[in-house]
């Protein structure tokens, strides 16, 4: 059984933008910081070595929406294990999850903040945990897995 099957939670509620920034907050040792310059950007660990994992993508004209042409304005890039969790991501029609060609050789998938609710909040807590793992120290990762307490 998961959360979303239990009476009482919203796990199966459909995602909104501003899940992302509870969920990445939630997570051990997170902050948001800068990277790029001056990008919101979701780190682990907090300071100086902080990695990002989940980056608010500013509009550029390397990412254009296909049928209109517009610049994406709302772009989230999520960071994946592997080129293969990146494919399978991309790759399934009942995600929102898609690549452009700047993020060819990187292990990142991007997503429409408008085009969240097409998951659940289970699925979006999942990918963006996964996402975190694949930064975090390996020492937050274990204890998170194991159910240890761990500060957020």
């Amino acid at each position: 059984m998961t959360s979303a099957d239990v009476p009482g939670t919203d796990a199966g509620r459909p995602a909104r933008p501003e899940d992302v920034e509870e969920i990445c907050a939630s997570l051990p040792e997170t902050e948001l910081g800068v990277s790029w310059g001056d990008v919101p950007t979701w780190k682990v660990p907090r300071g100086d070595k902080g990695r990002g994992f989940v980056l608010y993508r500013r509009p550029h004209h390397s990412a254009v929406h296909p049928e209109t042409g517009e610049m994406y304005d709302d772009l989230l890039v999520v960071v994946t294990a592997d080129a293969g969790e990146k494919a399978a991501l991309v790759d399934d029609p009942a995600t929102p999850f898609f690549t452009i060609d700047h993020f060819r050789s990187t292990n990142a998938v991007l997503v429409q903040q408008s085009r969240l609710a097409e998951l659940t909040l289970a699925e979006l807590r999942e990918i963006l945990t996964e996402a975190w793992a694949c930064r975090a120290p390996r020492r937050l990762v274990t204890a998170l897995r194991a159910g240890e307490r761990l500060d957020g």
